[in-house]
């Protein structure tokens, strides 16, 4: 293990050196694709900020409103019905939008229930089995500039509902 531990320490300047080493083989201009990749990061970061500001507004938005709450209760009547822990609903509703958000109620869940508990568990599968679908869809949409998602958000949505109810579904089965 200790052993281990030193190659750890070593790996990120292996791979530089493989890299270059790679690129030199390839008589590849290495700081010129250096730069022209450090160049094309930069613009990816500074189209994407737009749609970033207004996800986090949104968001912090929706959390000063009392929104979430509301909508919580509301969701908690049908979500009652499927035996789903009233608990874990604000991460329902969370998760889709904010990863950070969303890590927070875990964090809360975790130190209020434990880790063990069907909530804690049902918690830590649905944050596993989730995406935080709002937030990539506009950071990967907004770098290409597509602008008519179509399809993937309603697809996304179905994906993280479905996922919802069956991390729900299978703790209970396989865990408890």
């Amino acid at each position: 293990m200790k052993n281990l531990n030193k190659l750890s320490f070593y790996i990120v300047p292996i791979l530089i050196t493989i890299i270059i080493g790679f690129g030199l083989i390839k008589k590849v201009d290495i700081f010129n694709a250096f730069i022209l990749g450090a160049k094309e990061g930069l613009y990816s970061t500074f189209s994407i900020v737009p749609s970033l500001v207004g996800l986090i507004t949104a968001v912090t938005m929706l959390n000063a409103s009392g929104f979430l709450d509301v909508f919580s209760s509301f969701a908690n009547l049908f979500f009652k019905t499927l035996n789903v822990p009233s608990q874990v609903i604000p991460l329902m509703i969370l998760r889709p939008i904010s990863g950070s958000g969303s890590l927070a109620i875990l964090d809360n869940i975790l130190s209020s229930y434990g880790p063990d508990s069907l909530i804690g568990k049902i918690a830590s599968v649905l944050m596993g089995s989730t995406e935080t679908t709002f937030y990539t869809i506009a950071v990967y949409f907004g770098a290409v500039n597509i602008k008519n998602f179509r399809h993937a958000l309603p697809c996304a949505l179905i994906a993280d509902i479905a996922s919802f109810i069956l991390s729900c579904v299978f703790v209970k089965l396989l865990l408890f």
